[in-house]
């Protein structure tokens, strides 16, 4: 447990936050693509996924590794766009607004999902259940003026049946 807090601690940095964006998505699309999809380093620390979403520009496919909450049982996710506390959103978020059918590889499986971003009640209770899991994230928000997006992934044939998480 004790290691644990001194990551939180070490991650909550200004320091990290400058160097982690370039660092951490190298390494975990590399390993990944080296397991085929099996691994990612940083979900030694936090649940992770690769999300490939659309750009909201481009339109070209976009790869990138996420920490993630998983909410029932693994069914859904809560992806932060905490941008390590940086300014700005991060591209995946606006990807995500502009296309939010995508996918996601989690545990070496693909998952066709479709993003909700979250509003209102159903942010604030996911915000605090974000900050129970992972609580650097409160640093991160305090650094930044803007709100800091949180979505929830479902997956998209579970999405079209109009199914999803308890209320």
């Amino acid at each position: 447990m004790r290691g644990a807090r001194v990551v939180q601690k070490v991650s909550s940095t200004r320091g990290f936050a400058r160097v982690a964006p370039h660092v951490v998505p190298a390494l975990d699309r590399a390993v990944h693509r080296l397991t085929r999809g099996k691994v990612l380093l940083s979900a030694h620390l936090l649940p992770g996924v690769v999300l490939t979403s659309t750009g909201a520009r481009s339109g070209l496919p976009r790869r990138t590794p996420l920490a993630c909450m998983p909410q029932d049982g693994g069914r859904h996710w809560i992806l932060v766009g905490s941008n390590f506390g940086r300014p700005g959103h991060p591209a995946w978020s606006h990807n995500l607004l502009a296309h939010p059918d995508a996918e996601i590889s989690w545990k070496g499986r693909d998952v066709p999902v479709t993003a909700q971003l979250l509003a209102g009640e159903e942010r604030a209770a996911a915000w605090r259940a974000l900050l129970a899991f992972w609580p650097p994230y409160a640093a991160y928000q305090a650094r930044v003026e803007r709100e800091i997006r949180v979505f929830r992934l479902v997956p998209r044939h579970e999405h079209a049946t109009g199914g999803g998480p308890p209320a």
